[in-house]
């Protein structure tokens, strides 16, 4: 794809304006693409879905879900950045290529030694408002996972990526990571909600103390519990492998305080339900052994990813005494 032809046609059919300024890439998506672009009308960012996704038999439905979520946040008066509409629809397709456009918004996103007490509060209590638009009493039934972990290993020794030494020798902390999450997944508080899915620090803009949401497209129902938790870790330095407990806390009790949950459940199942971690650590295994892609792109970024998530797998698992005592009310 030509990307200097393909955004000449999308302003020219989206009726955004004349081009300007000449597209530039934007850093910080892991699995799509970003651009902006500068039109005597406005600024615009586009995002370019990966490709590879695309071709998941569910991804279409999951974005159209994901885009019908969007409005509900929308109307409740969620602080974010909604993908616009044109000619009905938010999704759009040129080239083969899809995408969706957002108005330009001059934030920026915050580092883990950036993030302050007031940032945790203020995150905790929009999860919080987001949580309490659909919240109700329902068993939300999880999938467990079956990762089979020694295969990928013995292929990327095959194939000798480097993702082998990251591997090798981890066997036991990600199977017991795996099994002890599956084993307490049915055990999780009987809650479900609308959730972003995505909420940690990349996806939240900043400029002074005001912020707007981005990436919504991972929004659907999911435990809040969960949600909560996960979040808590990542908004007090767990991407950094330095948890300030001190944020970690502050997260909380801004959620709480703005919450209908209940604090006292058994945050032990909590800690070892939080597994997530390891389908993006599968989904980037696949990148840098090329199983899903044939791009030299993806794959760099796979093998990066590998590395930064198992230094993850592997700081929480550290953790889990400080983190537990850290829950208690």
């Amino acid at each position: 794809m030509n990307i200097d032809d393909f955004f000449k046609k999308i302003v020219v059919n989206l009726e955004l304006g004349k081009l300007i300024e000449e597209p530039s890439r934007v850093s910080g998506g892991l699995t799509h693409k970003m651009y902006k672009i500068t039109t005597d009308k406005s600024k615009y960012i586009v995002k370019l879905l990966n490709p590879n996704i695309m071709k998941r038999p569910t991804a279409l439905e999951n974005f159209k879900k994901a885009d019908n979520y969007e409005e509900i946040l929308k109307e409740n008066h969620i602080d974010a950045i909604y993908s616009l509409k044109f000619h009905g629809k938010k999704m759009q397709i040129q080239d083969h290529q899809y995408f969706y456009v957002y108005d330009w918004y001059d934030g920026k996103s915050l580092t883990d030694d950036e993030i302050k007490k007031e940032n945790c509060e203020k995150i905790g209590r929009v999860l919080s408002q987001i949580h309490n638009i659909t919240i109700k009493e329902d068993v939300w039934k999880e999938q467990k996972k079956n990762i089979d972990w020694q295969y990928y290993m013995d292929l990327a020794k095959t194939k000798n990526s480097p993702i082998y030494n990251l591997l090798f020798d981890k066997m036991d902390i990600l199977n017991d990571s795996m099994n002890k999450g599956n084993e307490v997944i049915n055990r999780l508080p009987n809650y479900i909600a609308l959730c972003h899915n995505d909420l940690d620090s990349k996806n939240v803009l900043w400029i002074n103390d005001d912020f707007k949401i981005i990436d919504l497209e991972c929004l659907g129902y999911s435990n809040p519990y969960l949600e909560l938790f996960t979040l808590a870790l990542c908004w007090s330095g767990y991407e950094s492998c330095h948890i300030n407990f001190e944020l970690f806390r502050a997260f909380l009790n801004s959620y709480f305080e703005n919450s209908k949950l209940s604090k006292n459940i058994d945050w032990e199942v909590l800690y070892y339900a939080n597994n997530g971690r390891l389908e993006w650590l599968e989904y980037n295994i696949k990148r840098a052994l090329m199983l899903e892609t044939d791009s030299q792109e993806e794959q760099k970024l796979g093998i990066r990813e590998v590395r930064e998530t198992m230094n993850h797998i592997i700081y929480y698992d550290s953790l889990k005494d400080g983190i537990l005592k850290n829950c208690k009310y």
